[in-house]
């Protein structure tokens, strides 16, 4: 069966953007990406990198983790305020939001009913793993169905902002076991963790 896997950036104090949500590594973000990220990024995780930066980097490789990308409406209208309609046309894209009527790109689909009810009917289709890209709205009504954490964790903390998971996760302590971790130069970390089995 597929794994539902959050791959997030994130600040040293569990931030993945600012209190405005606008994106930490865009042109007025305050995480400047470091040159050694970017490369781990393009070898490990090509198919996270979206299109504006696959095409200035040159990256074709189609990647080896995911074939489909789910998003809230907050998180996509970052791109589109940008003028990108779908960021990551090389994947099935999902969209979940209540408020979209119609999709701005016929390749992205809108989802407005029950993401948890979306999510394990993605899972048992074939495939690759399916990447939960954020927000953190998101992320905390699809809290139980997370089989994976990529934290991308960036050397540095912000005060305050919106959290990794937000207000929607219910309370649920879950153990994680370590299954990777790189640390690079920059200071920045990238540590994989899997969902705990319960004996």
């Amino acid at each position: 069966m597929r794994k539902l896997v959050y791959c997030i950036a994130t600040t040293l104090d569990g931030f993945i953007a600012g209190p405005d949500g606008a994106d930490p590594t865009g042109p007025d973000g305050f995480w400047p990406l470091p040159e050694d990220y970017i490369r781990h990024l393009v070898t490990e995780y090509p198919e996270t990198l979206p299109v504006q930066a696959r095409a200035a980097l040159s990256v074709t490789a189609q990647g080896t983790h995911f074939d489909t990308v789910l998003e809230g409406r907050r998180s996509y209208e970052i791109g589109l305020k940008a003028g990108i309609t779908d960021a990551y046309p090389h994947l099935r894209h999902l969209v979940f939001s209540r408020t979209l009527t119609e999709s701005p790109d016929p390749a992205v689909e809108l989802v407005a009913g029950d993401a948890v009810e979306k999510v394990r009917q993605l899972k048992q289709e074939d495939g690759k793993d399916i990447w939960l890209l954020g927000g953190g709205e998101l992320a905390g009504a699809l809290y139980g169905e997370i089989d994976q954490l990529i934290l991308k964790t960036a050397p540095l903390t912000i005060g305050a902002g919106i959290p990794v998971f937000s207000h929607k996760a219910a309370f649920d302590p879950r153990g994680w076991e370590l299954t990777g971790h790189t640390v690079l130069d920059s200071g920045a970390a990238v540590v994989t963790y899997a969902r705990a089995t319960v004996h």
